[in-house]
């Protein structure tokens, strides 16, 4: 009970929080005039959207408002408590792109832009997540993604240069994160390594080895190696046309195509089928998954290689996805991103999607914000969706609890 009433003083305490930024931060300091909002991308010529900046400030933060007084004195379910925070996040959103756009000299702010450069910064997020919750579904923790990213993009360069070939490409590059995976299955599974660590070590092996052939072989062969070519963005005929969705959803690079089967198939495989019920028993209770058949080891060691090569088609799309060249540590952490956002997902692939994207639009967030005359430093601006992001799923969303055997080795009796 006492648990309960602290998180509900926090939701209270962070959506009057918002709601008074919204207020007292945007709404007052918001330049005179409207915030200019445009829809039209890939030829389209759609209207733009004319908002006065101030009033709608302060619509959104009585909003916010009203959710933090809704929250003091209603017992709100699980999911109405995640449309709650929805709503505060898109209202502190909005408030600050209306602060932040009211009459700039730059130029109206593209929406569809924006969202689409979320989607696609969002991909090895959304693969790395994926990675994870192949893994730990099954009772392997996988720090590793970093490294699976990182050796997956090396190997897509590399493959795809020396041969001419950007679809060798992704294919090695998810080869490259199967093998590191297929690594840390044997010492994790096989040897019984502490998984964490081992977690961080092929981390660390992955960025050297990398670090190491990019300066010894990449490097000095370049034009045979890491020549930048990449794939170029494909179009679905019909729905590529369809205003606003179109340009966002269906007018981009194959890897989100490659994202949005895979995201189905894992979801459904997990949760609708007789072999995902297989690898969550493995990954609730192994030993009791043993007694009814099922081979824990094996069930495991598969997870972790098919959770490797996801993470590498990732690491693939760093390079031949969308720069084309290799630079040494270009995951950026992107590895440890997707690993939160798995968490965040309460280890389900919808949820870690859904979290992906909050992360990929606060990146593509920042680099808008920098591009418009705002008052405030753009690397000030950009902490605001990261702070909001961290609030929301380290106070809000709720105790979140892992698969029971998770990280746990299994010693057949």
């Amino acid at each position: 009970m006492l648990q309960g009433q602290r998180r509900r003083y926090l939701a209270v305490g962070t959506f009057a929080l918002l709601g008074v930024i919204d207020i007292a931060v945007f709404a007052l300091n918001a330049r005179p005039g409207d915030a200019v909002f445009a829809l039209s991308a890939s030829g389209s010529h759609l209207a733009s959207i004319h908002v006065a900046a101030a009033p709608a400030c302060y619509v959104l933060g009585a909003i916010t408002i009203c959710i933090a007084v809704l929250r003091a004195t209603t017992d709100l379910s699980a999911r109405n408590m995640r449309i709650a925070i929805g709503v505060a996040l898109t209202c502190f959103v909005l408030a600050l792109l209306c602060w932040a756009d009211a009459a700039n000299s730059v130029g109206s702010l593209n929406l569809v832009l924006l969202l689409q450069g979320s989607l696609i910064a969002a991909i090895p997020l959304v693969l790395g997540a994926l990675s994870g919750c192949m893994c730990e579904r099954s009772g392997v923790i996988n720090i590793a993604i970093e490294g699976q990213l990182i050796l997956g993009a090396f190997a897509g360069a590399a493959f795809a240069s020396a041969v001419s070939s950007l679809w060798l490409g992704l294919v090695a590059g998810s080869l490259a994160g199967g093998l590191l995976g297929a690594v840390l299955a044997v010492f994790a599974i096989r040897f019984r390594v502490d998984q964490i660590i081992l977690g961080v070590v092929l981390n660390s092996l992955a960025l050297g080895l990398t670090n190491y052939l990019y300066d010894r072989v990449m490097a000095p062969y370049s034009n045979t190696l890491n020549s930048g070519s990449f794939f170029s963005t494909l179009k679905i005929p019909v729905l590529g046309d369809i205003p606003i969705i179109g340009p966002i959803f269906f007018d981009s690079t194959i890897f989100l195509y490659i994202t949005y089967l895979l995201i189905f198939a894992i979801q459904i495989g997990l949760f609708s089928t007789r072999w995902g019920l297989r690898v969550r028993a493995v990954g609730e209770h192994p030993t009791a998954a043993d007694t009814v058949g099922i081979n824990v080891l094996w069930t495991r060691h598969r997870n972790v290689i098919l959770g490797g090569m996801v993470a590498g088609i990732g690491g693939a799309y760093l390079t031949v996805g969308s720069v084309g060249s290799f630079t040494p540590g270009m995951s950026n952490g992107f590895g440890y991103i997707g690993l939160a956002a798995m968490i965040f997902g309460r280890w389900t692939p919808l949820g870690a999607v859904a979290a992906a994207l909050l992360f990929g639009f606060s990146e593509q967030l920042g680099l808008a914000l920098g591009l418009l005359n705002v008052p405030v430093p753009a690397q000030v601006l950009s902490m605001a969706p990261y702070v909001a992001t961290i609030i929301a799923v380290a106070g809000l969303v709720g105790k979140v609890r892992a698969p029971a055997a998770d990280g746990q080795p299994y010693v057949k009796a």
